[in-house]
């Protein structure tokens, strides 16, 4: 079976490789999960399963699709090892980066939101309401959960922000950024959340996000989202003074100057 497109005949299994590359971009299948089983598969793309096969071997080739021996085939690790590369540690090594990456995230998550409240769907929203409230009940657990664990939630609660706006390169953009990014909110989770002041603040700033995108208010989202970045920037800045007008009294109290 061959199709044929702008005059080039090519082969089905090349079809079927873009049509679950097309899934990948989409973010229906997310990097690590598990593909469905071959049945839900031909079902979904409309194909046979020896025409599976062969789009799937063609996904192995590129290393889109890994299959571990005695496991199931899921999607790879787009990426490769971020944690490793030279650029990551010179991020991770420079706490000026936490502000750069504020910046860059004010950018692309209120952006994110206003697409969100005009193209989301009444399933995103769905997904988008769990994860507000699985982030809420976190907050309200009268044992506090862990620092990284609230960090998880708020990460993934801006994330389903951004599934709603059906950008594949925006999405795409923020999940290649999650390692920095989780490294940025667990700086304000350690840092605000047991401040009662900055955490009633960051859970209003949410609130009132979700709710923008919710009711489909884009201009509303994308400014919740904006203040929301630029708040979280300034109260860190107000932290970092506040530590090293500590360090100068001390220093002074102990007869350095």
């Amino acid at each position: 079976m061959l199709e044929e497109t702008s005059g080039v005949r090519r082969q089905v299994s090349d079809v079927v490789a873009e049509r679950i590359e097309r899934l990948i971009v989409d973010g229906v299948l997310k990097v690590g999960q598990a593909l469905p089983s071959e049945r839900r598969l031909c079902e979904k793309l409309g194909i046979s399963r020896s025409a599976l096969r062969e789009g799937l071997k063609v996904l192995r080739g590129r290393g889109i699709i890994e299959t571990a021996q005695g496991r199931d085939s899921r999607v790879a690790t787009l990426n490769g090892n971020r944690d490793a590369s030279p650029l990551m540690h010179l991020f991770n090594s420079q706490p000026r980066t936490l502000f750069d990456l504020l910046e860059v995230r004010a950018l692309l998550e209120a952006e994110s939101a206003r697409l969100a409240a005009l193209r989301g769907t009444d399933a995103d929203f769905v997904l988008l309401t769990r994860r507000y409230e699985e982030m809420l009940a976190a907050h309200s657990q009268p044992v506090p959960a862990e620092p990284r664990e609230h960090a998880r939630l708020d990460h993934a609660f801006h994330l389903a922000i951004c599934e709603a706006s059906h950008n594949p390169v925006l999405l795409h953009t923020l999940q290649s950024l999650t390692d920095l990014m989780l490294s940025t909110v667990f700086a304000s989770v350690n840092n605000l959340y047991h401040r009662p002041m900055q955490k009633r603040q960051i859970d209003r700033q949410h609130t009132r996000l979700y709710h923008a995108v919710i009711e489909r208010l884009p201009e509303q989202a994308q400014r919740a989202a904006r203040e929301h970045i630029h708040s979280i920037r300034d109260n860190l800045k107000e932290i970092e003074q506040e530590e090293q007008r500590l360090v100068r009294a001390t220093m002074r109290l102990e007869g350095w100057g």
